[in-house]
């Protein structure tokens, strides 16, 4: 393995997640990618093959993680995996979208949060992706997408908990973006104020950090990106 740390990165074949990979690799890093394509940049891969049941996928990728760890233990697990859906109650996707959410924002911080207990080293990161909007009160417009963040926070909060099930000295920490500079949000909001959108390159570098130890969070801080004139500041919420 590489001579700096180890990180799992759950979602590392997304848009978040490739600039994640990339970074951390960049830094010597040993990385193992959790995602439904592999992401050939990672020195390995466990690939999701089991989408529609949340038992068999918790196995599935349990077992592939183990079958690569073996005993070697993670410096950091971070899940950059998510997704939107919008659509209110009367919405006919509304069901839909609110299970697409619960599938790609619950089950894999679950998951991650699972896998740290076994994998992650005394004193490390596990980090899970919430959202600002979630934190500011009702998404009416997208109320699958609020009401699983919602859930993200509180199980951040939870997992920060004494009797939580992480490694001792753990620490649990939420990142809640408004909006990531990602190709497909460019692509669909041609229109909109770059300048307030959260470069993930600056995502990957805080990860890193925390991951390293530096300017890392209490943990069960939900840590709100802000973003204004392309210049990113941290807020507790």
């Amino acid at each position: 393995m590489a001579s700096g740390g180890k990180v799992l990165v759950y979602g590392g074949k997304g848009a978040l997640g490739t600039i994640v990979v990339n970074y951390f690799k960049s830094r010597n890093w040993w990385v193992l990618s959790v995602d439904l394509c592999p992401n050939e940049d990672a020195n390995a891969n466990a690939i999701i093959s089991k989408t529609t049941d949340w038992k068999e996928q918790e196995t599935e990728v349990r077992s592939k993680v183990e079958e690569v760890l073996q005993d070697q233990k993670l410096d950091a697990l971070l899940c950059v995996a998510g997704g939107w859906a919008g659509g209110n109650a009367s919405s006919k996707e509304f069901v839909k979208n609110c299970d697409t959410m619960m599938k790609q924002c619950v089950w894999s911080s679950a998951i991650a949060a699972g896998l740290a207990t076994s994998h992650l080293k005394e004193g490390g990161l596990l980090q899970l992706t919430g959202a600002k909007a979630a934190l500011d009160g009702g998404t009416p417009g997208m109320m699958g997408y609020g009401m699983a963040k919602a859930a993200v926070h509180q199980f951040v909060k939870s997992l920060a908990m004494e009797g939580s099930g992480l490694p001792s000295n753990a620490a649990t920490v939420g990142i809640c973006p408004i909006t990531l500079d990602t190709p497909n949000n460019r692509k669909w909001m041609k229109d909109a104020d770059f300048s307030t959108w959260t470069s993930m390159d600056y995502v990957a570098e805080l990860l890193f950090k925390w991951s390293s130890g530096q300017d890392r969070p209490q943990s069960g801080a939900l840590v709100q990106l802000i973003t204004k004139n392309s210049n990113t500041t941290l807020e507790i919420a």
